[in-house]
């Protein structure tokens, strides 16, 4: 298996063709449709594109799928969402990163609605399925990056995070999740859920690939971990509430890091109940207004439930909000200075079934599996990086938060080369 590093070396080189990596990518996305992670796949522009190629850029030739809520010229901009039936007319931020990199787009990968849901179920088109077992979510909203990058269909996907939609996905899919620094990469050309919180990430098989393509897209060398790092690990009974199959994986993944030289110490987060409604009061209203005026009537289901909560929160609470992020943030920073990073579960379960969706509860109890790990690093705006950790069965994943980016990307990079 190629790294993005290598496959675009090779291109430059003229050892690699452009139009092989497309044409690859290509039958991998028709011998995986039944996964529903590509809701359009632009093969004349994908083709027109390699041909083209003029073999420059650190990305050069890597075929690339781009999440359906990021604006792509001449492409569908529908957002998952039977309620939006318009054409890209210009390209993302992110988008023309890409194209400036060498990267060739080959479509667009399925999102939850709007990008409102961690399952990866509401969307025009169905579900998303789980590569590891297609009875299974693929969590979300990045569910068809995670989707489609497990399943081989392109070495590099482009989601968003804004509660941990590039993370969530990324553990139940067995894929890393690279949710950067909150700005690093412009959120221009995003349809907006929360302009507080989203944040333009990536998903990669591995960590390596993960910083090469975000230091490439934002035009950022990344340094490498050369000795053990100093790991907190967290103790709050929220974040450890897990089921038995992660619980296993994570205590492994603590032995095998002591074994390997890592120092582990004991953390204590701030306060999960206060961080986490923090997340959500700063999320609702900001969500409220980005749909003001829409016909939300025709949106899926619970993406009408999460709006019509959202409505409920009285704008002296989002102000509080406000507020209490920069106390949270300042607590983490000050944390984050006495650790290379802090670990912690992605999410508290592998990956549930598809109908768990559709419980009298809308899902509640499986939301809350999923969400509750991930709301933190939003919140403070801190990178954090979801990684594939060995486990029996389903995948599960490891957070890693740090301080920067480069050290997100160095410590995960650490433990990916301790396996």
């Amino acid at each position: 298996m190629r790294s993005l590093e290598e496959i675009a070396a090779g291109v430059r080189d003229c050892v690699i063709e452009p139009i092989a990596l497309v044409e690859q990518a290509i039958r991998r996305a028709e011998e995986t449709a039944g996964l529903n992670a590509v809701v359009h796949l632009d093969v004349e522009g994908a083709r027109k594109a390699a041909a083209a190629h003029d073999r420059t850029g650190p990305l050069a030739g890597v075929p690339v799928l781009v999440k359906e809520i990021v604006e792509v010229e001449g492409l569908p901009f529908r957002c998952g969402s039977l309620a939006l039936d318009e054409v890209g007319r210009r390209d993302a931020d992110v988008v023309r990163r890409l194209r400036a990199a060498g990267a060739i787009i080959i479509g667009l990968s399925h999102s939850h609605e709007f990008a409102y849901g961690c399952f990866g179920t509401s969307n025009r088109s169905g579900p998303c399925r789980n590569p590891r077992d297609p009875s299974r979510m693929t969590g979300g909203s990045s569910s068809g990056a995670a989707a489609a990058v497990a399943a081989g269909v392109v070495p590099l996907a482009i989601g968003t995070d804004t509660a941990g939609s590039v993370r969530i996905p990324a553990a139940l899919c067995g894929v890393v999740g690279f949710k950067p620094a909150y700005g690093t990469l412009s959120a221009e050309g995003v349809f907006p859920l929360s302009q507080s919180l989203d944040t333009v990430g990536v998903l990669t098989r591995t960590a390596v690939d993960a910083a090469y393509a975000l230091s490439a897209l934002a035009e950022t060398p990344f340094d490498q971990q050369t000795s053990s790092p100093r790991l907190g690990v967290v103790t709050n009974p929220e974040y450890l509430n897990v089921t038995p199959e992660v619980g296993h994986a994570w205590s492994a993944m603590l032995d095998g890091l002591t074994r390997s030289g890592a120092v582990l110490t004991d953390v204590l987060l701030p306060d999960w109940a206060t961080s986490f409604r923090t997340a959500a009061d700063l999320q609702g209203p900001e969500a409220v207004a980005n749909h003001a005026g829409r016909p939300i009537e025709r949106y899926q289901p619970d993406v009408q439930q999460r709006l019509r909560e959202a409505a409920e929160v009285p704008p002296a609470r989002y102000e509080q909000a406000k507020e209490q992020a920069g106390v949270i943030t300042a607590e983490v920073t000050d944390l984050l200075g006495q650790v290379d990073a802090v670990l912690m579960p992605t999410v508290l379960t592998t990956a549930p079934p598809i109908t768990a969706a559709d419980t009298t509860d809308g899902g509640l109890a499986v939301r809350s599996q999923l969400l509750t790990n991930t709301r933190l690093a939003n919140l403070t705006r801190h990178p954090a990086v979801s990684l594939p950790i060995p486990a029996d069965g389903l995948p599960v994943g490891l957070q890693i938060v740090a301080a920067s980016n480069n050290q997100a990307a160095a410590v995960a990079g650490w433990i990916e080369a301790q396996r």
